[in-house]
């Protein structure tokens, strides 16, 4: 989490999938809360990794196979936060062009008619179910567009990509998942869904509701909240807060 850790804590989460062991470093001072993303990241990577080595089929994804790249992707506001610093420390051209891939995503968005209920989202002071989303996600699917972060079928932020594209794997054959209105498609289950953990966490430490960012609209709501991003929280506290929602994900009933 930074340079000059001032301490180093050994974590252990039993998953679902088996108990997790992550060693974090943690810094002394005040942090974002983008900072703890890699962090989390790591442990719902760890949790992974564990339900895959138990599960009999072979995961099918593959490099190139990206229908999951056209389904509407849901970022917390911790991971949008670390995207939109990332896409800054590009270099400029770079920036301009994800900004030009960005605008022509949300001129899509709004010939559709949907890039006004997605803004909705990214705002609403109540937090939205699954079930409200679902229509949207399936409006969406079928525009087929490409995320904006896809360059020739290939992921260009492979190890920066949110936690809902690490957690999508199947073991179904890779190309049903080119036709998921009519092919029962087979995921993985996933023990620890990050990205709603870190939705929880930014709930915890805001008093917000938990909130889910389409990601084509996560830059922009990143650079309308930067204000939150400031490092206002101290790395303990973040930790510490992160592991509550994390429990309080393992006690919800399984879906």
């Amino acid at each position: 989490m930074d340079d000059a850790p001032r301490e180093q804590l050994t974590l252990t989460i039993e998953t679902p999938a088996g108990p997790v062991t992550a060693l974090v470093a943690l810094p002394d001072g005040f942090i974002p809360v983008s900072r703890i993303v890699p962090v989390l990241r790591h442990v719902g990577e760890q949790a992974q990794a564990l339900e895959q080595q138990r599960t009999p089929a072979t995961v099918s994804c593959a490099k190139g196979c990206a229908a999951c790249c056209r389904m509407l992707i849901p970022v917390s506001p911790p991971e949008a936060f670390a995207l939109a610093a990332m896409v800054a420390a590009w270099p400029e051209d770079r920036r301009q062009h994800i900004t030009r891939r960005l605008a022509d995503a949300e001129a899509r968005l709004e010939e559709a008619g949907l890039r006004a209920p997605l803004q909705q989202l990214t705002e609403t002071p109540h937090q939205v179910s699954d079930e409200a989303v679902e229509p949207l996600n399936g409006a969406y699917y079928a525009l087929q567009l490409p995320c904006v972060f896809l360059d020739n079928e290939v992921c260009s932020i492979y190890e920066d990509r949110p936690a809902a594209c690490r957690e999508l794997l199947v073991t179904s054959p890779a190309h049903w998942c080119q036709d998921l209105g009519h092919k029962p498609v087979q995921a993985l289950p996933v023990p620890l869904r990050m990205g709603t953990i870190l939705s929880l966490l930014w709930s915890a430490l805001t008093g917000g509701p938990p909130r889910l960012i389409p990601l084509p609209l996560a830059l922009a709501w990143a650079d309308r909240h930067a204000a939150a991003n400031r490092p206002v929280w101290s790395a303990k506290v973040l930790l510490e807060t992160a592991l509550e929602q994390i429990w309080e994900f393992l006690r919800r009933p399984a879906r």
